[in-house]
């Protein structure tokens, strides 16, 4: 599990819900025996009971969720030096740099008891060496990481444990704001926690920060420790995963009412991909630009052979609507775009010339592989930029893999590397650096982030 590249400084008070143990590490589709099911309706009440009859308690539903929630427990080799995180310092001095173990809490849900998988936060296992899952009844079993998507922050494990309980999951679609929810983990390692509130919101996509986003919004306490815990309604149905609290005292702070949970659907469906496609999820891309116009997502530009393209889109359309949802900005239209599958047919409501226009448009997943674009990147394979990332103001590509004995391994072009621009031109995305290389250059060249520092690598 290699860790996402860090390219620029989180600013903003929305924090993880991982919690740390040592001051080491910052704490920052549907289930395949587990299928979305519709939300019956909200039979509980919190009303005053009558003289003579029982007090109105979740206690009854929250004895069959509890089992299914898990604490999840990772441990990580730190280098830890004394000059930090200047990149300079610890190359010339490797010899004070030591190796520590970072060990971090979170939370899981159990979504396949058969099968014995749990749904947990990308964040929670990022960069571990080893997990390890607590069980409600007290058992403590090695995890297998199967896959995940630091896009959505879903990934998934298993674990060889028999009489497992599994949540059923439903219909995320359905929630209102209003309707009641708990909220289950295990905060700051004290152990298993309940917390109840209400759906604030739905369809938050504003945090900052953050990847691809549709997230719930509750005022159930969700503190450092419940990431990758469960937002349950009150028939004891998964609704949410939840991933991170608001406080503009950064996470240790406490929570003051504003959490936030990836929805059920959208966790369902990232499961069932990671499932198909051997722990990843592949994205598919119209290969167009956009920026931002008074009430929509403005084209500036559309690359030959793209979807976009065959499908009528032109350059100075205004996409107003993706699939009936509305598209208020050129961040909205990519958020929307990254939250389908990777094959999806969009419908899209378009204003061309001051009139509607009705477009449907497959996306497409672009080709990674070096070789395509040019014979001296035989060996590389390139991804998209965490869409966290984008969210800072990064541009450019990731370098995912490069072949040993390359001629991009020769030049030092190193798996982790950010490319920024080019001899080829610039780019801003993998559609656009595939557009780079229509008229291949003489000399390729790249800027490249790494480790906090700007280089150029040559590539003959």
């Amino acid at each position: 599990m290699r860790k996402t590249p860090t390219l620029l400084v989180l600013a903003a008070a929305a924090a993880f819900g991982g919690f740390a143990a040592t001051a080491l590490r910052d704490g920052l589709g549907g289930p395949a025996r587990a299928e979305p099911v519709p939300a019956a309706p909200q039979a509980a009440t919190l009303s005053v009971a009558a003289p003579g009859q029982p007090m109105p308690s979740l206690a009854p539903m929250l004895q069959r969720v509890l089992p299914a929630v898990v604490s999840v427990h990772t441990k990580q080799r730190v280098a830890v030096s004394p000059f930090g995180d200047d990149p300079s310092l610890r190359r010339m001095f490797p010899q004070l740099t030591q190796e520590r173990i970072s060990e971090s809490l979170g939370s899981g849900v159990i979504v396949d008891a058969a099968k014995g998988y749990i749904l947990t936060n990308h964040h929670v296992i990022e960069g571990a060496d080893d997990v390890s899952i607590t069980l409600s009844d007290g058992r403590t079993l090695k995890a297998a990481f199967v896959g995940s998507d630091p896009d959505t922050d879903i990934a998934l494990m298993r674990i060889p444990a028999q009489n497992l309980v599994a949540l059923p999951v439903a219909d995320s679609s359905r929630l209102r704001v209003g309707d009641y929810v708990v909220a289950v983990g295990n905060p700051f390692g004290v152990g298993q926690t309940v917390t109840s509130g209400i759906v604030s919101a739905v369809g938050r996509s504003n945090l900052p920060g953050m990847g691809y986003q549709n997230f719930i919004q509750t005022d159930a306490s969700i503190n450092p420790g419940n990431s990758g815990g469960a937002l349950v309604n009150l028939n004891g149905q998964l609704v949410g995963i939840n991933t991170a609290s608001f406080n503009p005292r950064g996470s240790m702070a406490g929570n003051i009412g504003l959490g936030f949970a990836i929805p059920s659907n959208l966790a369902s469906t990232i499961l069932q991909q990671l499932l198909t496609n051997k722990g990843v999820v592949k994205r598919g891309t119209l290969g167009i630009e956009t920026d931002d116009a008074p009430n929509g997502a403005r084209v500036v530009q559309v690359y030959p052979g793209s979807s976009g393209a065959a499908a009528g889109l032109r350059v100075g359309d205004v996409i107003t609507a993706l699939n009936g949802q509305h598209v208020a900005n050129g961040e909205d239209f990519r958020n929307l775009q990254g939250l389908q599958v990777g094959n999806a047919t969009l419908a899209l409501d378009v204003v061309r010339d001051g009139k509607p226009v009705q477009l449907r448009a497959g996306l497409r997943e672009l080709p990674r592989d070096g070789a395509s674009l040019d014979p001296r990147l035989a060996g590389v394979t390139f991804a998209e930029l965490p869409e966290s990332l984008r969210r800072q103001g990064a541009h450019g590509v990731l370098v995912d893999a490069v072949a040993r004995g390359s001629a991009a391994a020769r030049a030092g072009l190193q798996a982790g590397d950010v490319l920024l621009a080019g001899s080829n031109g610039d780019f801003g995305d993998l559609a656009s650096f595939r557009a780079s290389f229509a008229s291949p250059p003489q000399q390729l060249v790249f800027n490249v982030w790494r480790d906090g520092e700007r280089g150029q690598v040559l590539v003959r």
